[in-house]
């Protein structure tokens, strides 16, 4: 049927109806059998002789008059010996080159590809992205970045958060650009050194808990308003000097003949890790069981989580407990700073720094650490039982006070 395209003959269509358009060749209506009605350019490409066609649009989303316009403009094309649909695709094909282009598809395939099957900081890296990255420079090629983008975008995250904060996220950012660098012969990062905002012994943390402190800490631990197991953990971590999340996720799988062993999938150096268990964290951790996270508030079924409410809480108790005694409130701490404590400590009692070192899991440099494979259990398990003594000896003292006789 040919008429006229408008509004009121695309509205007298019936489901299968074809409306051929006597103003612009080419340019159909048709009612499919839903009731849809949908607008279409069809044309032959003078170049290859083959029939084509071209979808304008929906009833609905665009007018009859629009529709027009557009047939026009390919009819224009088609009359130039041009094939629009090809142009299309090709305009098509370069958007989705563009967009795989962009900073936002790098991160993605960063995060997919390394960072979430590998690495333990895959939220944190994730979130710094999102609030920081993805905001200024998500939408921008990799290849049109200059500098002058980092910084600024540096800038308003030393603002928000800070210049830690910042050299945080310029730590990623520089890890992702350099990850796809090494798949992309023509990117090249455009970060230099002097973009960040700190030094690294401006950032280094040197907080250890006090001999008071830590008797507070104690005292709290029985007080505090926090999860069941979360006295236990936090014992453990001074008692260890382990990282807070090796701890956090110790399974009871791990634990056998008085001996903790962090798999190496799971240890941050990516090596096996032994600690020997003192009387002091066996007693700690109680009966043992065949499965299960050690430190959970599930009966063993998910490790323990929510450690920045917890801390807030038992915060607050040992100012209350300082308070009493008209002792102002403690200086902030992190539990980081436990193993901190743990390492000085164990300097306190006489054990050597190599031993103290393999006991905090730290990497040996030089050619000791290459070729010194010995596991060190006994040195270990010495120094570990020095520490508990020493932690006791500060969390009970024993007022050495002789009365004198008159």
């Amino acid at each position: 049927m040919r008429e006229k395209i408008s509004k009121r003959t695309v509205d007298a269509l019936k489901p299968g109806a074809i409306l051929a358009d006597t103003e612009v060749k080419g340019f159909t209506a048709r009612r499919l059998a839903s009731g849809t009605l949908t607008y279409g350019f069809r044309y032959r490409d003078k170049t290859s002789g083959q029939a084509r066609w071209l979808a304008l649009g929906l009833h609905g989303n665009i007018t009859p008059e629009e529709a027009r316009a557009l047939a026009k403009k390919y009819a224009g094309a088609v009359a130039d010996r041009r094939d629009p649909a090809a142009e299309l695709e090709r305009q098509r094909a370069t958007a989705k080159s563009a967009a795989s282009e962009t900073v936002n598809a790098v991160l993605d395939a960063f995060l997919e590809r390394h960072v979430r099957p590998a690495l333990r900081s895959a939220k944190a890296i994730e979130r710094a992205f999102d609030v920081y990255v993805r905001p200024r420079l998500g939408a921008k090629s990799i290849y049109t970045l200059r500098r002058s983008h980092i910084v600024e975008m540096l800038d308003a995250v030393e603002d928000q958060g800070g210049p830690v904060m910042a050299d945080r996220t310029l730590a990623h950012l520089r890890r992702a650009f350099n990850w796809h660098s090494s798949r992309d012969d023509d990117f090249l990062p455009p970060i230099a050194r002097g973009m960040a905002r700190t030094k690294g012994k401006d950032r280094a943390r040197d907080r250890v808990l006090s001999d008071e402190e830590m008797r507070d800490l104690w005292a709290a631990l029985d007080r505090a308003k926090v999860p069941p197991c979360y006295p236990r953990f936090i014992r453990a971590l001074l008692l260890t000097g382990q990282r807070r999340n090796e701890v956090a996720r110790a399974d009871w799988r791990e634990i056998g003949s008085g001996i903790w062993t962090i798999p190496a999938a799971r240890y941050k150096t990516k090596v096996e890790h032994i600690v020997p268990l003192t009387e002091a964290m066996l007693a700690l951790l109680g009966e043992p069981k065949a499965k299960g996270f050690v430190f959970s508030n599930d009966g063993g079924r998910r490790p323990l989580s929510g450690f920045g409410n917890a801390k807030a809480a038992l915060d607050r108790t040992i100012d209350e407990i300082r308070r009493v005694r008209g002792a102002d409130a403690v200086a902030p701490w992190t539990l980081h700073d436990l193993r901190r404590t743990a390492r000085s400590l164990m300097s306190c009692a006489g054990v050597s720094a190599d031993v103290a070192e393999r006991v905090l899991g730290h990497v040996i440099p030089g050619v000791r650490g290459v070729y010194d494979r010995h596991a060190y259990e006994v040195e270990k398990r010495d120094a570990l039982r020095r520490l508990a003594s020493l932690v006791d000896r500060i969390i009970h003292p024993i007022e050495n006070v002789v009365p004198m006789r008159g």
